[in-house]
């Protein structure tokens, strides 16, 4: 990911740039719940969205004023974030509450997914928290309804201390692994179904970081020189948002 891309408002402390960073180069594992929770029958996450740098340049001024504001209904295709604006802004005219946005992922500043009251990401919050006193620490909590834990040990995915190793695959992923391989047997014209911009299921899988749902589908037929309408093979994807375990996998197959 292109690491000069984000935008800072004035006054924006380096403990802030430095949550700002953290999340962008943790999205891919909110995003990766977020593919597994639009196959699941009964809902996982309370809530799950995504902070944004938006900002307008205004007449006279020398640098564009900039608001970190929250979307939600989170759409991702490997490179651009795409959502609806659920904060009223403060001072920008170009963006409003309810508008439908897309920006480029280096251009979140950060991201939060909730799962039976326990927040997860939510780095900028953390760093807002790691300043407050334990009692306006447990009160920003209760008014966010969430547990947020503690602010030097954020958690990006759940059962984190217990199951390290879902931080490499997720659990679903290997544990789907049958259902997609009957799937895909029963369906095989969804190996090489492709969306109006080029994505197919091995594109989506990829970034999602799903290994184990990638090697069904090579092991199924699936081709991995296929690129998107942008030129952009699954490989490109996984290398782009450090799937490395998902671009060793590929590798051998370009």
């Amino acid at each position: 990911m292109d690491n000069n891309q984000i935008f800072y408002a004035k006054g924006d402390s380096p403990e802030m740039i430095q949550a700002f960073e953290k999340a962008r180069a943790t999205f891919r594992y909110f995003w990766r719940e977020l593919s597994w929770e639009a196959r699941r029958i009964i809902p996982a996450l309370d809530l799950a969205c995504v902070k944004v740098a938006f900002l307008e340049q205004f007449p006279g001024e020398d640098e564009p004023t900039v608001e970190h504001m929250w979307i939600n209904d989170i759409q991702f295709d490997g490179s651009y974030v795409s959502g609806v604006l659920v904060n009223d802004p403060e001072s920008l005219t170009n963006v409003k509450n309810g508008d439908e946005v897309t920006i480029p992922l280096d251009q979140i500043s950060d991201w939060l997914y909730a799962s039976e009251g326990k927040a997860y990401g939510g780095f900028t919050i953390h760093q807002l928290r790691s300043v407050m006193s334990p009692e306006d620490r447990a009160g920003h909590d209760e008014a966010w309804g969430l547990d947020f834990g503690d602010f030097n040990k954020i958690e990006i995915i759940r059962d984190q201390d217990a199951h390290p190793e879902h931080i490499i695959e997720h659990p679903m992923s290997i544990n789907m692994k049958e259902s997609l391989l009957n799937f895909l047997k029963e369906y095989p014209q969804e190996i090489t179904f492709t969306d109006d911009k080029g994505y197919t299921m091995l594109h989506r899988e990829a970034i999602a970081g799903n290994r184990t749902s990638v090697e069904v589908l090579l092991q199924q037929g699936a081709d991995a020189n296929h690129k998107t309408t942008d030129g952009k093979t699954a490989l490109d994807f996984a290398r782009q948002l450090q799937w490395d375990h998902v671009v060793t996998l590929l590798e051998k197959q370009v």
